[in-house]
């Protein structure tokens, strides 16, 4: 198991860098950069690589909608190019919400999209042969009744230093997460409950694994919470510190009825709870969907409490299959926590 950690998309992520350079000194593996709607992920990504020397560096996410195949493609072998060998590239589809609001782009056939991005930029990256594509989304070149007639297959200038970077895809839907079991290098699941890990998303890893080019290796999965250790009421108020992000997203994120992370925490058994959190959060009052975040929630989809039992935390993501912890470290000495991590694994 090897240690990741997210980079906060909002507030100022300087700081934060200066940090993943001390952290990539006592064992980080990967940092996830984030794009939402604030600073795009590349240009951080970049600016990490310049920072650092070992860790790898990886988009979480970039949202398929918001850039062409090609240009994902060409955006990972440079930055792949820039830390030399370290990219790795988070793909996902994101929702409605933030692809039609912020973007201004319908948000259709999400799956044949992941799919055919994949696909192209593999393509792209072997550098075999001049990119041919045609698919239910995309079609390379663009055929005539499309545009001028005057586009032909290129190949990237460039010999990009791999003939393929990782490509992790975040998904939460059965089917998502069903043709990222087949596609993909590894999976970035959000709010993840090892223990409910397999009842939830079992069938669905088992139906993609079972269409896998052996090729691609075993699936990876990155997943985790907020690290701290430590007892009493100080320790209980850091895990608290994660029931607005939860709230943000089983109650925020997206409209009644499409709203993945609220089916995800309906799925591992907290209906009640994620129909108030999102009826308190869609109202305005985000305090309270906060805290109408269950404490078992809190409690399972991170890795906070004394030495010993985050220890078993640490066990139990480990016997659910994952094979990057990603955490959050919090209190007086995150390099020291991650370093005490480290030693564990």
């Amino acid at each position: 198991m090897r240690i990741s950690m997210p980079l906060q998309y909002a507030g100022e992520p300087k700081p934060v860098v200066d940090q993943v350079a001390e952290l990539e000194k006592v064992g980080l593996d990967t940092v996830w950069v984030a794009e939402a709607y604030g600073y795009d992920s590349p240009t951080l990504m970049g600016y990490i690589a310049a920072r650092t020397e070992r860790v790898n560096i990886g988009s979480a996410i970039l949202p398929l909608y918001t850039r062409t195949p090609a240009l994902i493609a060409q955006t990972a072998a440079g930055l792949d190019y820039l830390s030399d060998g370290r990219a790795v590239l988070g793909l996902g589809a994101s929702g409605p919400q933030v692809i039609e609001g912020w973007h201004g782009v319908p948000y259709t056939k999400p799956l044949a999209r992941t799919r055919e991005i994949i696909e192209i930029c593999r393509k792209i990256w072997a550098r075999e042969e001049r990119v041919v594509h045609e698919g239910s989304v995309y079609t390379l070149p663009l055929p005539p009744e499309q545009g001028t007639g005057l586009g032909k297959p290129l190949k990237i200038i460039n010999h990009p230093v791999r003939s393929a970077v990782p490509v992790f895809v975040a998904a939460l839907g059965e089917k998502n997460v069903e043709l990222t079991a087949e596609v993909a290098d590894g999976w970035l699941p959000h709010l993840f409950i090892p223990e409910k890990a397999d009842a939830v998303w079992g069938p669905a890893l088992a139906r993609g694994r079972a269409k896998r080019d052996p090729a691609l290796g075993e699936l990876a999965i990155s997943a985790g919470g907020l690290l701290a250790i430590g007892e009493g009421e100080e320790t209980r108020k850091l895990a608290d510190l994660t029931r607005p992000m939860i709230a943000l997203y089983v109650g925020g994120m997206g409209a009644k009825g499409r709203n993945f992370y609220n089916d995800v925490a309906r799925r591992y058994g907290f209906e009640d709870a994620a129909e108030r959190i999102q009826d308190l959060y869609l109202a305005g009052r985000k305090d309270e969907a906060a805290a109408a975040v269950p404490d078992e929630f809190v409690e399972l989809t991170n890795l906070v409490g004394p030495e010993s039992y985050v220890r078993e935390r640490v066990a139990a993501f480990r016997a659910a299959g994952v094979t990057h912890l990603n955490v959050t470290p919090v209190g007086d000495d995150p390099v020291r926590l991650v370093e005490k991590l480290h030693s564990w694994l």
